[in-house]
């Protein structure tokens, strides 16, 4: 990020600034994920019994909007180098060799955060940003290299708004999926009619319903349901092993470990208002 704000001041390069900009938001979203992680990590309490994972997908909330902030300006200053182009200065050379030698870096952060994003939607968020950061500083190769064959400074200008293009989407994205855990929907690629037929197929069990299915942070999903047992299984005290197949059968097929079953006699009446 020094190199490549350095390398923006000498050869007036906006394509560099931005990229250093970008980085600067990595730094900083890899210092949210670290204290975001530390949080998480936190036992349960009485006042917050799930703990504390939501901090994870709190900081991935600041990261989606630091995307958003630093492409908005990268697009505007852009734009206004395409309107001026004969007041900017840019200097290719020093600009490729700094464009080089930040996509090293950016490769060798991704290397390093690829294995922790799969499981970790903080992780993620600054995984993203790195991924913008490798392909913006191919965007500055590729504009330094026109500008030192042709001369054509504009082209500085049009990598910067490239880089704000590839900056949007992934910011979207994982906005997207930080209000997605927040609403508490069903988890991407979570069939609950699925596991509503795993359920009614349990022996012993006669009717399901009730079904929620939720995530604390990508990677911890929630389950709990009603489920109405026959009067045999009251009767012959298996009740118990009822309880262990369903909660198997969640773990085994469906990856989730916290799951929450209430069982029902037939006949059962429900005292919630929407009953």
């Amino acid at each position: 990020m020094a190199a490549q704000i350095i390398g923006a001041i000498v050869s007036g390069s906006l394509a560099l600034l931005a990229d250093a900009v970008h980085m600067f938001t990595d730094a900083a979203a890899l210092v949210i994920a670290l204290v975001a992680s530390a949080i998480a990590a936190r036992p349960a309490t009485e006042r917050n019994t799930f703990g504390f994972q939501r901090a994870e997908v709190l900081g991935a909330l600041v990261n989606a909007i630091i995307l958003i902030v630093l492409s908005v300006w990268v697009a505007v200053e852009g734009i206004s180098r395409l309107v001026s182009p004969a007041a900017v200065e840019v200097e290719g050379g020093f600009m490729l060799v700094v464009a080089v030698v930040g996509l090293g870096a950016n490769a060798v952060a991704m290397w390093l955060l690829s294995a922790a994003q799969r499981t970790n939607i903080n992780v993620r968020g600054a995984y993203l940003e790195v991924l913008g950061d490798l392909i913006g500083s191919l965007a500055v190769i590729i504009a330094a290299v026109v500008i030192v064959l042709t001369g054509w400074v504009q082209a500085d200008a049009i990598a910067s708004l490239a880089i704000a293009a590839m900056i949007v989407p992934r910011a979207i994205g994982l906005l997207r999926e930080v209000v997605h855990v927040l609403a508490e929907s069903a988890p991407s690629g979570t069939a609950v009619g699925e596991i509503r037929e795993h359920i009614l197929t349990t022996e012993g069990v006669v009717d399901c319903h009730d079904v929620h299915v939720w995530q604390l942070t990508r990677g911890a999903p929630v389950f709990s349901a009603h489920v109405v047992v026959a009067d045999e299984v009251w009767e012959h005290g298996h009740a118990p092993a009822v309880l262990s197949r369903l909660q198997e059968c969640l773990a085994s097929h469906f990856d989730v470990e916290h799951s929450t079953f209430q069982l029902e006699p037939a006949g059962h009446v429900e005292h919630d208002a929407h009953a």
